[in-house]
């Protein structure tokens, strides 16, 4: 009311074709987006979870190795010192065996 006059209040509605189309087409394109945006997240985890478990088995392999070039360094070592020790009974044998044989033989 103003100054004793009624004013009538309508409701302005917009509805141009152009901002309907407007409205449709960010629909899509956000719906499109969200989709790819999606897809790419899928593919990132399947191939970093891939990654990760492939490096993983890599480093596990390799701790293996080197826990088993240790031990097999270890154990050359070993059998080179056990070589040795036959090798000098063996020869301390041979030098008995002369020896008997010499005194035998006179």
């Amino acid at each position: 009311m103003q100054n004793g006059q009624i004013l009538e209040r309508s409701e302005f509605v917009l509805k141009a074709p152009v901002l309907e189309e407007w409205k449709h087409s960010t629909i899509r394109g956000a719906r499109k987006h969200s989709y790819n945006a999606l897809v790419a997240t899928i593919r990132f985890y399947f191939r970093a979870s891939s990654l990760i478990k492939n490096s993983y088995q890599g480093i596990k392999t390799k701790i293996k190795d080197l826990g088993r070039k240790e031990t097999v360094e270890n154990e050359k070592r070993e059998i080179s010192k056990f070589l040795k020790v036959i090798s000098e009974y063996k020869h301390k044998i041979r030098r008995i065996k002369q020896k008997v044989k010499e005194e035998e033989s006179l």
